[in-house]
């Protein structure tokens, strides 16, 4: 299960905060909603997303930050005890 985490946010800080998360790079999803809870926009990250993919999204999310006053933003992280891939083992006698 993922861990989620929630900030508040003032709308010129936004996009600072957005490239800050995606920079730690071990973050799986983002949601932005407003201080009612409506989601605003949500985008998932996957490992090796680069700068050309993530320019719309930041682009949205600029254009975002100039509409609202304070938002709050959800991160959601993998869970350290699970392991992110499930591998089986194969034995010699098997194959």
């Amino acid at each position: 299960m993922p861990i989620k985490e929630s900030f508040n946010i003032s709308g010129e800080s936004l996009l600072k905060k957005i490239k800050e998360i995606i920079a730690d790079g071990n973050a799986t999803k983002i949601t932005i909603s407003d201080k009612s809870g409506k989601e605003l926009i949500s985008f998932p990250l996957t490992y090796g997303l680069v700068g050309v993919l993530l320019a719309p999204v930041l682009a949205a999310v600029g254009a975002l930050a100039a509409l609202v006053v304070e938002v709050v933003v959800t991160v959601e992280r993998p869970d350290k005890a699970e392991p992110e891939f499930k591998s089986e083992e194969v034995k010699a006698e098997e194959i």
